[in-house]
């Protein structure tokens, strides 16, 4: 089948809407679930800080243009998306339900049931619940259940993981993205939507944690027993680095996002004295040479901050003992040299590069932590869709639910 025989109904499409750009990516699984990229479109964001829109018509620009770039390889028109969240307003806890089992063995609505049960926590009203994960179930005195139904017993209990999101954030992204003329499929946290590209299942088992280094907010996830128990927000990212270097180095912005990409280097002692830089001056001053050695004395502290934070994070929640598979990095600001090298020497565990393997076409663009998310939001719903819970045409379950809030309230 050529791309331009293609259906919508086959396609599947992920939007990610970050700090400093709006990525969006067209893919296709085959019958043995293969996938397939078939076209990318990105565009700069200047509309998004921290996770939430800022610039209503910055972000729906955005949104249009990259969504323009990936339709002009494909024939269908692109409608239904399945949408990344993240930032500071993105919230989570753990929660349990209890149940008796009707009929002595469990059935769906029972399972239905048990996870009504332990979703029903007191929310702020201007949070919106995002995702209710389940972790495990019990069945009287049995625990460490993965999936229960046909299971015998008279008690079920559920735990769960639960994610809420600022109700007017998400409001709003919803409006730009309807203002493009599509439709959101689903609303997906961004490190859940990571950990389907860039996770192995053993890791998942063992105990791991994902930390996403975007634009605007570091986002951490913790899964164990192959379900996610933690997730949090650190408010320091790449935005952060590359102001420090535009201070320090009284240059404009834009050259010092340049630099950081360029020659940045998270530990001073991986580089030489003699290796110098040219730094560009503002307001009409002359550039001039900086040794790289000096501008990594002004980015490692940062790094350093940022992952002490991360360590505290984790250990203040008790979950340093349930991540024996280490950490894995993701996200763009994750790649520059030493960041590696520097978070094992803070963690004092193994940590790698999530950089996302599983799928065909355009390669050599994608496998980059960069688009870690991206091709998560494909691999999320594509077991959404094949599960039943979303579809993939027409208008999703999610849109009909925020036209209901927004015409009864």
């Amino acid at each position: 089948m050529t791309n331009n025989q293609l259906k919508n109904k086959d396609l599947i499409v992920g939007l990610d809407i970050g700090t400093s750009k709006v990525v969006c990516l067209v893919g296709r699984y085959d019958s043995s679930d293969n996938l397939e990229i078939l076209s990318l479109g990105t565009y700069p964001s200047s509309g998004l800080k921290k996770g939430v829109v800022v610039n209503i018509d910055a972000t729906t620009d955005a949104i249009e243009k990259a969504v323009e770039q990936a339709q002009s390889l494909i024939d269908e028109k692109i409608r239904n998306i399945f949408v990344g969240i993240a930032g500071n307003h993105v919230k989570s806890l753990n929660s349990e339900g209890v149940v008796g089992i009707k009929d002595k063995e469990v059935k769906q609505s029972d399972v239905d049931a048990v996870i009504e049960s332990a979703r029903a926590v007191a929310v702020p009203s201007d949070q919106t619940m995002l995702h209710v994960i389940p972790q495990e179930y019990t069945i009287d005195e049995q625990d460490s259940i993965k999936e229960p139904i046909g299971m015998t017993g008279v008690r079920l209990k559920s735990s769960v993981h639960l994610v809420t999101c600022a109700s007017n954030a998400i409001s709003n992204i919803e409006k730009c993205i309807s203002s493009c003329d599509l439709n959101a499929n689903a609303f997906v946290l961004e490190q859940l939507a990571s950990s389907y590209s860039i996770l192995t299942e053993d890791e998942k088992d063992l105990g791991v944690c994902i930390v996403d280094i975007g634009g605007g907010t570091t986002d951490i996830a913790i899964l164990n027993s192959g379900s996610i128990i933690f997730t949090g927000v650190i408010p320091i990212a790449g935005d952060q680095v590359t102001s420090d270097i535009a201070v320090a180095l009284r240059t404009p912005t834009s050259q010092a996002e340049e630099i950081k990409q360029t020659y940045g280097c998270a530990v001073a002692e991986f580089t030489n004295d003699e290796d110098m830089i040219e730094v560009q001056g503002v307001g009409g001053r002359p550039p001039r040479e900086l040794a790289r050695r000096s501008l990594a004395e002004i980015i490692e502290p940062r790094y350093v901050e940022l992952f002490e934070l991360i360590r505290a994070e984790i250990e203040r929640n008790g979950f340093e003992h349930k991540i024996p598979a280490g950490i894995v990095l993701t996200g763009g600001t994750s790649k520059m040299e030493g960041v590696v090298e520097l978070a094992e020497s803070i963690f004092q565990t193994s940590v790698r590069l999530g950089v996302p393997e599983k799928f065909s076409g355009m390669e050599n663009v994608l496998r980059n932590p960069i688009y870690a998310t991206s091709i998560g939001l494909l691999a999320y719903g594509n077991d959404r869709i094949k599960n039943g819970l979303v579809s993939n045409s027409g208008d999703s379950f999610v849109s009909k639910a925020w036209s209901w809030l927004k015409n009864n309230y």
